[in-house]
C-alpha cells in the first residue's frame, strides 16, 4: 500500500513544485499563470519527462481541473444577471462570436482545412479569455463602465457557446454530420438546462441549507465538491459531458444565496487543478517542432489578433458603439480563450484538423494570452487618443464641459463610483482630473473629463458656473481645499462642496472650512460618498437603497450603514 501511494504521489509532488515556479515566474514576467504552466509543460515533454505528466494521478487531477473550470463558470450565470444583460449577452455575444468564427473560420478554410473543421476550429478561436479579461477589467477598475459590462455578457455568452462547441465535437467525433451535431448540442443543452433549473429550485437550495446549519466549514466545503463532481457524472451517466454537467451544477447554484461561498470554496481547487491540466496540454507539445515553425506560430497569432479586433469592432459598430469605444472593446477581447485548450485537445477535435494544426493553435493562443496586457493597453491609449480629439472638436456626445449640476473633481476609484451612480440615475456630471495618466485611462473608458488642478483659481472660471450645484471631492487635500476656500464661497455661494474623507479627524477639518464631509468607509470606494450624492439631488430613499445594495453585493442595506443626508 505504501508503495503503490508513493508511486502515485511522486509525479504530483513533483509538478506541484514546479507548478509554483512557473506561477512565481509568470507573476515576475507581468503575464498569465495559464502561460507559465504551458512552458512548463513543453519543458517537461522536452527533458522526456512525460513520465510525470503522463501519470495517471495527473491525468485524472488535470480531468478534474477542467470539471472545477466549467462549474465556476455556471456560478457566474444567475438568471436575474442574464435578464439585465440579455441584449449584450443574446445580441452582442451572438454576433461577435459570429463575425469571429466567419472571419477566422474563412482564412483556415483558404490555408486548406475542411469546411466543417474551420468553422469549428475558428469558432473555437473567437472565444476570448474570461479569466484573464475579468483580471484585467477588475485591475482597471472598469466593472461599472459600458467597456467592462459589454465585455462581461460577451464572455458570459461565449461560455455557453463553449460548452455548446464541446458537445459538437464530441458528437462529430462519433460520427454525425455538422448540421445534425448543432441541433443534437442544442437539444441536449436545451433538456439539460431545463433539468438544472427545476433541480435547483427544489433540492440544491435545501441541500446547502442544511450544510450551512451545522456550521463546519468542512461540511460546507465538504458538500460543494460532492455538488461539484456529482453534477459532472450524473452527465456522463445519462451520456452528456463531464463538463457540460459540472457547468449546469454551477448554473443550478446560481441563483442561491450561496454562490459566492461555494465559489470562495472551490476556487483553491479549481486553480491547482487546473494548473495540471495546463501543464499536461503543455506537456503535449513537442517543442522541436514548435522551434522549427516558430515563425509560423507568430504569424497565426499576429493573424489571430488582426482577425478578432476587427470583427470585434464590427460586431461593437453594428450596435451603434462609438469609434473609440468599439476600438477599446474589439482589442480588450482579441486573445483566444483558456477553453479553447480544453477544445483543441480533444481527440475528435484533433482528427477534424489535424494533430499539427491543433498545436499551432495552442501555441498561438497562448502567445496571444501573454501579449493581452500589452494588446488591451494599446486598445485604451488608441481609443483615449480619439477620444481626446472629439472632445477638443467639440463633439456634442462627449463635451465635457457642458452644464451639468455636479462637477466630480477627481476620477480614481471614488471619482468613477460617484460618476457611475449618476450615470445609473441619468444625472449629468462634468469631471476634471489632475493626473494625466489617470485622465487618458477616464477618457478611454468614456467618462467625460479634463485635465486640470482644481487649486488653480484660473481653473474655477473655466469650469466652475453658477448652475453647479456640487463639487464631490474625491480624494481631497486640506492644503489644497484650503487655498481656495476663500474665493470659493464668495464667487459661487450656492455651490455646495462634499469631500470623501476617511476618518472624524479630517472630518472636523474640512468642516472647519464649510465643506460638507462624507466619511467613506465602504468596502468599494465611493460608494458611501456617491449615496450621499444622489440624497443631495433628490433620489427617493428605496432607489438608493436597492442600488446600494446591489453595488455592494451582499445583504440589505441599512439607513446607519449609508450616509445621512445634511
Amino acid at each position: 500500500m505504501d508503495a503503490a501511494i508513493l508511486t502515485a504521489l511522486g509525479p504530483i509532488l513533483v509538478l506541484l513544485a514546479l507548478a509554483i515556479l512557473a506561477a512565481v515566474g509568470s507573476k515576475a514576467g507581468k503575464t498569465s499563470p495559464i502561460v507559465g504552466y504551458l512552458l512548463l509543460g513543453v519543458v517537461l515533454n522536452a527533458a522526456n519527462l512525460r513520465l510525470v505528466t503522463s501519470a495517471n494521478a495527473v491525468v485524472t487531477l488535470a480531468s478534474l481541473g477542467v470539471m472545477f473550470l466549467l462549474f465556476e463558470l455556471g456560478l457566474h450565470f444567475p438568471l436575474k444577471q442574464i435578464r439585465e444583460r440579455s441584449a449584450d449577452i443574446f445580441g452582442f455575444g451572438p454576433v461577435q462570436v459570429l463575425l469571429g468564427a466567419a472571419g477566422l473560420g474563412l482564412v483556415i478554410f483558404l490555408l486548406g482545412v475542411s469546411a466543417t473543421g474551420a468553422l469549428i476550429l475558428g469558432a473555437t478561436l473567437a472565444l476570448s479569455s474570461t479569466a484573464v479579461v475579468a483580471r484585467l477589467i477588475a485591475d482597471r477598475h472598469q466593472e461599472n463602465c459600458p467597456v467592462g459590462q459589454t465585455a462581461t455578457a460577451i464572455l458570459i455568452f461565449q461560455d455557453v457557446a463553449g460548452i455548446l462547441l464541446l458537445v459538437v465535437v464530441n458528437a462529430l467525433g462519433g460520427g454525425a454530420s455538422l448540421v445534425p451535431a448543432i441541433g443534437v448540442a442544442i437539444g441536449k443543452a436545451a433538456l439539460a438546462f431545463g433539468a438544472t433549473i427545476a433541480l435547483s429550485q427544489v433540492a440544491v437550495r435545501p441541500l446547502f441549507d442544511l450544510a450551512a446549519r451545522t456550521g463546519a466549514e468542512e461540511v460546507y466545503t465538504a458538500v460543494a465538491l460532492v455538488f461539484a463532481l456529482g453534477a459532472g457524472w450524473a452527465s456522463g451517466q445519462v451520456g452528456l459531458s463531464l463538463t457540460l454537467g459540472a457547468f449546469l451544477g454551477g448554473v443550478a447554484l446560481a441563483d442561491t444565496p450561496y454562490r459566492h461561498t461555494v465559489a470562495a470554496e472551490i476556487k483553491p481547487f479549481r486553480g491547482l487543478l487546473l494548473g495540471f491540466f495546463f501543464i499536461s496540454v503543455g506537456a503535449s507539445l513537442d517543442l522541436m517542432t514548435l522551434i522549427r515553425v516558430w515563425p509560423w506560430v507568430i504569424l497565426a497569432t499576429v493573424g489571430l489578433l488582426a482577425i478578432k479586433v476587427a470583427t470585434n469592432i464590427m460586431a461593437s459598430l453594428i450596435f451603434r458603439w462609438s469609434i473609440p469605444g468599439s476600438i477599446q472593446l474589439g482589442f480588450l477581447i482579441a486573445q483566444g480563450s483558456e477553453f479553447a485548450f480544453v477544445l483543441l485537445t480533444v481527440p475528435a477535435m484533433k482528427a477534424l484538423i489535424g494533430a499539427d494544426r491543433s498545436a499551432l493553435a495552442i501555441a498561438s493562443v497562448a502567445l496571444s494570452l501573454a501579449l493581452t496586457p500589452a494588446i488591451a493597453f494599446a486598445g485604451r491609449y488608441f481609443a483615449g487618443n480619439l477620444r481626446r480629439r472629439r472632445v477638443s472638436t467639440n463633439d456634442p456626445e462627449l463635451r465635457p464641459l457642458a452644464i451639468a449640476p455636479i462637477l466630480i473633481v477627481g476620477m480614481g476609484r471614488r471619482g468613477r463610483a460617484v460618476a457611475d451612480a449618476l450615470g445609473q440615475f441619468a444625472i449629468s456630471y462634468a469631471a476634471v482630473e489632475r493626473d494625466p495618466q489617470r485622465l487618458r485611462n477616464a477618457v478611454a473608458d468614456g467618462y467625460p473629463a479634463v485635465l486640470g488642478n482644481m487649486a488653480d483659481l484660473r481653473l474655477w472660471t473655466a469650469i466652475v458656473t453658477h448652475d453647479r450645484k456640487l463639487s464631490v471631492l474625491t480624494a481631497p487635500r486640506y492644503e489644497d481645499v484650503e487655498a481656495v476656500d476663500r474665493y470659493a464661497r464668495a464667487t459661487y455661494p450656492g455651490l455646495k462642496r462634499i469631500a470623501a474623507v476617511s476618518d472624524s479627524t479630517e472630518l472636523a477639518r474640512f468642516e472647519s472650512l464649510g465643506v460638507k464631509p462624507v466619511i467613506d468607509v465602504a468596502s468599494k470606494p465611493g460608494l458611501d460618498l456617491a449615496a450621499f450624492v444622489l440624497r443631495e439631488m433628490g433620489i427617493e430613499e428605496d432607489r438608493i437603497a436597492a442600488w446600494y445594495q446591489k453595488e455592494r453585493g451582499r445583504g440589505e442595506p441599512t439607513l446607519d450603514q449609508m450616509p445621512a443626508a445634511a
